[in-house]
This record gives C-alpha cells, sequence and structure tokens, in this order.
C-alpha cells in the first residue's frame, strides 16, 4: 500500500504502447534525475523506491545502453496504482516556466519586486516541526525567543520585513508576480535582451490559495473556459479587487537569480535536476522517491499519432500534489507552453516502475 492506493504487478506487454514514442527522451530524463545533487530538503524516510536499488539503475543509466525500452523493462517492475475510491483513475495537470519582461532596476515599467530569500526564514521538511509552531506551518521565522510563524503575503507587501525584504529584480505587475510565483520558477527577458531565469528559493510556509479560485468563487469568471490568460487578464482589468484576491493567499515565494545555461530545459525541480518539458513529472515527495519512472496509461493533450501513453520521470513536487495517482507534468517554457499546461487537467492512469532489488537490498 502506498497513501491508501494498491501496487497491482503488471507485465510490460500488458501496458499498451509501452514505453512510448520516444524511450530515449525517458531515458535521458531519468539520468539528469541521477546525477543531480541531493535535495535542499530530505525526502522522508519510507518514501516508495528503495534507494540502493534506484542507484543501481542510475549506475547501469550512466553506462553503455544499447536500447531504452530494454533499459526500463531489465531494472523495473511495473505496478499499476488502484485506488479504493477510484480505482486506475489518478489525475493529471501541468505546469510550465512562465517567460517574462522584467528589470535588475526599478522603474514606472517594472515597479514590482521579486525577493531573495530574507535570512531569518527556516524551511521545515516533510513532517518536520519546531517547538511551539503549527505544525501545519512549513517554515518559521527565527527570533530571539524561538520559533515564530513566518509574516503572511500580505504582511510581506506591508512591509514586515524590513531591511530583510532584499529584491533581485523587478516586474512589470503584482499579477506577473503571482504568475512566477504558482509556478516556482520563470525566465526574465531584461531591457538589453538577455534572459536569465529566477529560480524558487524557499517560501514563507502558509497556506497556499489558488486565486483563479476565488475568481470563480465570487462569480467575476465562470469555471468553464477559465485559462491562464484569461484569469489574469481579468485581474488586470481589475486592479483593485485584484489586489484584494491576491493578498487573500497567504503564502509567498522567494527567489533567487540562476544564468539559462541550456534553453531546452527547464528550471531545477525539486530533485535538482534540470525539467524535461513532456518528461519531468511533479509527484507526492511524501510518497515517491524522486527518479522513479511512471507510465501515464493513456493519451496526453498534444500527444502525436499513436502515442498511447508517456513514461515520464518524478523530478519535482508541489505543494497542491498530493496522493498516490496525482502528478503534474512539465510542459515546457512561454506562453504556448502556459497554454498546453492550462487545458491539462485529465484523469489518466497511473503505473509505477520500481527498482528490481539488489542484492541484500532493502525492500522497494
Amino acid at each position: 500500500m502506498v497513501g491508501g492506493a494498491t501496487l497491482t504487478p503488471v507485465p510490460f506487454e500488458t501496458l499498451p504502447g509501452f514505453p512510448g514514442l520516444d524511450a530515449a527522451a525517458s531515458l535521458e530524463a531519468f539520468r539528469r534525475v541521477c546525477a543531480a545533487p541531493a535535495p535542499a530538503l530530505p525526502q522522508p524516510a519510507g518514501v516508495m523506491g528503495d534507494p540502493t536499488a534506484l542507484s543501481a539503475a542510475c549506475a547501469a543509466a550512466g553506462g553503455d545502453v544499447p536500447e531504452a525500452n530494454a533499459f526500463f523493462r531489465d531494472h523495473f517492475d511495473a505496478f499499476r496504482i488502484e485506488r479504493p475510491d477510484a480505482g486506475q483513475a489518478g489525475f493529471l495537470t501541468g505546469y510550465f516556466e512562465p517567460e517574462l519582461t522584467g528589470s535588475l532596476d526599478p522603474g514606472p515599467d517594472y515597479p514590482t519586486p521579486v525577493l531573495a530569500r530574507p535570512d531569518d526564514l527556516i524551511s521545515l521538511g516533510p513532517g518536520e516541526v519546531r517547538p511551539g509552531l503549527d505544525p501545519t506551518l512549513r517554515a518559521a521565522r527565527a527570533t530571539a525567543e524561538g520559533f515564530a510563524p513566518y509574516p503572511d503575503r500580505a504582511a510581506i507587501e506591508d512591509g514586515a520585513l524590513g531591511p530583510r525584504a532584499r529584491p533581485i529584480l523587478w516586474l512589470r505587475d503584482a499579477v506577473d508576480l503571482l504568475v512566477l510565483q504558482v509556478q516556482g520558477s520563470g525566465r526574465v527577458r531584461l531591457p538589453d535582451g538577455r534572459a536569465v531565469r529566477v529560480l524558487y528559493d524557499g517560501r514563507n510556509g502558509r497556506p497556499y490559495t489558488a486565486v483563479a479560485k476565488l475568481i470563480v468563487q465570487e462569480g467575476h469568471l465562470p469555471l468553464e473556459g477559465l485559462t491562464l490568460a484569461r484569469w489574469t487578464g481579468w485581474l488586470r482589468e481589475h486592479p483593485d479587487i485584484a489586489k484584494r484576491l491576491i493578498r487573500a493567499n497567504a503564502s509567498y515565494i522567494f527567489f533567487r537569480l540562476a544564468p539559462v545555461e541550456d534553453p531546452s530545459l527547464g528550471p531545477p525541480g525539486a530533485a535538482n535536476a534540470p525539467l524535461s518539458p513532456g518528461r519531468s513529472l511533479a509527484v507526492d515527495a511524501n510518497l515517491w522517491r524522486y527518479g522513479l519512472p511512471f507510465w501515464l496509461a493513456g493519451p496526453l493533450p498534444g500527444a502525436g499519432p499513436g502515442e498511447a501513453g508517456r513514461l515520464v520521470i518524478a523530478a519535482d513536487t508541489g505543494s497542491a500534489i498530493v496522493g498516490p495517482a496525482r502528478g503534474d507534468l512539465f510542459v515546457g517554457t512561454g506562453a504556448q507552453a502556459g497554454i498546453a499546461a492550462g487545458n491539462l487537467r485529465d484523469a489518466i492512469g497511473f503505473v509505477v516502475l520500481l527498482p528490481k532489488a539488489t542484492p541484500g537490498g532493502s525492500p522497494r
């Protein structure tokens, strides 16, 4: 059992279309996670995926691999994830790396600051708690008296951080900042034409509230046909309401700058590996070990002819990605990727590939 779901062994031959149209791309995504440094926040003990066996598969992937299809069949066993309440049906959404315009200096066109991680922010890993702190909070503020909740979004915008509010970049408005924070990272085009990457560097640990959901709940826009472009455009057309709704989301993300080393890849995910468009999956990091392959059993929107499923690699996580058959697929960078990500909300089957046990290894 994993998160209340049953793992049922399935032969690879019974998975229509496995391993997909481009298993080599999946193998490259797997190699990137294998080669990445350890995550800043370690995963909790007991997540599914024997680390010794997974390390052995990583070592094999680093050598000569004549055929990607055979590699996954030789080093992994497939298990269908079945939940008592939904059977084989899981839920897949998409996310992307926005491409925004900004400046390293404030000005009339760029008044909204992107803040660096404050030096008093204490990030808490899964299951980690601090004395006197609400266990639902995922960060704390170090004070002379101990630990305190970190200020929420409204307080931060009102100046609660004082001199610890250090802008690293300036954007055109609060809506662009919200998009950047919701996606967790982005590329920013500077006035001189250069592009920089803005990477997640911590959060205030407060609960996340989806602003788009608030827009629907208050009756401003219907849920049907609600795309990213539509709801962000609506916020810009109604700045007073936008300010109130955005401040209702108590969660606040801090960032750091980095170069864009490979424009074809996305930013590093929680596994510290660059995200591979269409191949990197955000999963519940309390349940699944980064690096595990997953077979998404069913055609994806925009899939190529004859693509009956896709082999993807667990490389990221997110606060809204909860449960054993829940995933968020990294789609890519820019406006078109944003449209594709916004349209991806599909029921789909999840099959996890667990590494075959090594001699003397621990259970999966």
